[in-house]
């Protein structure tokens, strides 16, 4: 054997051989825009025959990744690089809803506090009629 084939058999024997577990539920890589970028900067200053190849198994990218990151760069934004959002949008609240439901707090805070008042003043009644006092009534106006 050759010196070569020597080395080579010991480099396999060192390395440790990947893990066969696989992961209950794999991961989705996500990507920022400065690594989408950086990345197309890379590509682009790819200039001789199979560094593209070498860099994208060196990160794991496929091609169509690179066409994507392109388009939206091209596109002209970088907020465009960013990962869309997914799931259903949220709808801004109706502005006549929102005030609807503050009058509607409100209502139910001022009929609390009517609801004591009216209490209060029977009790008021209760106390006078015990002890004797004779309370003024106030005149009935022509409006009730």
């Amino acid at each position: 054997m050759a010196p070569e084939d020597l080395t080579r058999q010991q480099q396999e024997l060192t390395t440790s051989p990947p893990d066969p577990e696989v992961a209950e539920k794999p991961v989705r890589r996500r990507f920022t825009a400065k690594y989408k970028l950086d990345i197309l900067n890379q590509v682009d200053s790819c200039t001789k025959p199979g560094s593209l190849a070498a860099l994208l198994r060196r990160e794991g990218l496929y091609a169509s990744n690179l066409n994507t990151w392109r388009r939206q760069r091209d596109e002209g934004s970088l907020a465009a690089l960013t990962p869309k959002q997914r799931g259903r949008k949220a709808l801004k609240p109706d502005p006549m809803a929102v005030e609807n439901e503050r009058l509607r707090k409100e209502i139910t805070r001022l009929a609390k506090r009517l609801k004591q008042a009216e209490l209060i003043i029977d009790v008021q009644k209760k106390v006078s009629q015990i002890l004797g006092i004779t309370l003024d009534t106030p005149p009935e106006s022509e409006s009730d």
